[in-house]
Parts: C-alpha cells; structure tokens; sequence
C-alpha cells in the first residue's frame, strides 16, 4: 500500500542550512561555463540548469559576489533565498506531495521554488519568509 502525500510529509525530516541562496541567469551557450562553475563550488547545494533559452545557477549568494560577479558581468542575478530539503528518498510513484507543500505554503502567503533531484526534492524560500515557510512545514507534519 502507498503512501499518500501527506503521511509522507508527516514522515519526512526537513533539513535546511543557513546559506543564502542566489539564482543566476546565464545565456544558454554558457552551459560549460556553468557546469565549470557548479563544479568549482564543491557546496553541498548547487544546481544547474539548461534549457533551450538559459543556463540557470543556484548558488550561494556569498560564493556569487566573492568569486563570480565580477568573472561573470553579463549575467543575472535574483533574490535572496533559503533551502529546505525533504531529507527521504521519495519514491518516483509519489504523488501530490510538491503539490501539498505549495499548497501548504501559498496558504501562508509564501512563494516558492521547486527543484527536484534524484531522491529528494528541495524547495527554495524568500529567505525574509523562511521561518514561516520552515513553521508551516513543521505544523503539517
């Protein structure tokens, strides 16, 4: 018997860090300049992304304006953010559960950012929303 999303949530341990998270936009050519630099990073979260149009970072904000601004002036950068990542391997077949935590926090008034890997999924918070993300979370459970 599976899971529904929301005993999978009451089981899931949240785990956050007290980074600042930034996203960067980079033209969608500078997809090796972007894999270089999630490389160079060796963070614990980073992210890239590549699509058609953009290659989008997620970094830390103090890695961006210490070592890449200036390396990088054509890029753009936005906002200032907080992780929150939902420390269990969730199952492919798992249904509902992003849409229960967006749900849970559009209630509260708080946007977020999804970003999915391979055994856990991760949401990025305005960081001046963070606790109250991070409370609504914890009171679901």
């Amino acid at each position: 018997m599976s899971l529904s999303a929301k005993e999978v949530l009451s089981q899931t341990p949240l785990y956050t860090d007290e980074v600042i998270y930034t996203f960067i936009k980079l033209p969608a050519s500078a997809i090796w300049a972007g894999a270089g630099i999630v490389a160079d990073l060796g963070e614990s979260f980073s992210a890239l992304i590549a699509d058609k149009d953009e290659v989008t970072l997620v970094m830390s904000l103090e890695a961006w304006q210490e070592d890449y601004a200036k390396r990088l002036p054509l890029a753009e950068q936005h906002g200032e953010y907080r992780l929150i990542t939902f420390d269990m391997v969730l199952e492919f077949s798992l249904t509902g559960f992003m849409a229960l935590v967006a749900t849970l926090l559009a209630e509260a008034g708080i946007s977020l950012i999804p970003l999915g890997a391979f055994s856990r999924d991760h949401i990025l918070v305005p960081a001046d929303s963070f606790e109250k993300a991070w409370a609504t979370l914890q009171a679901a459970k």
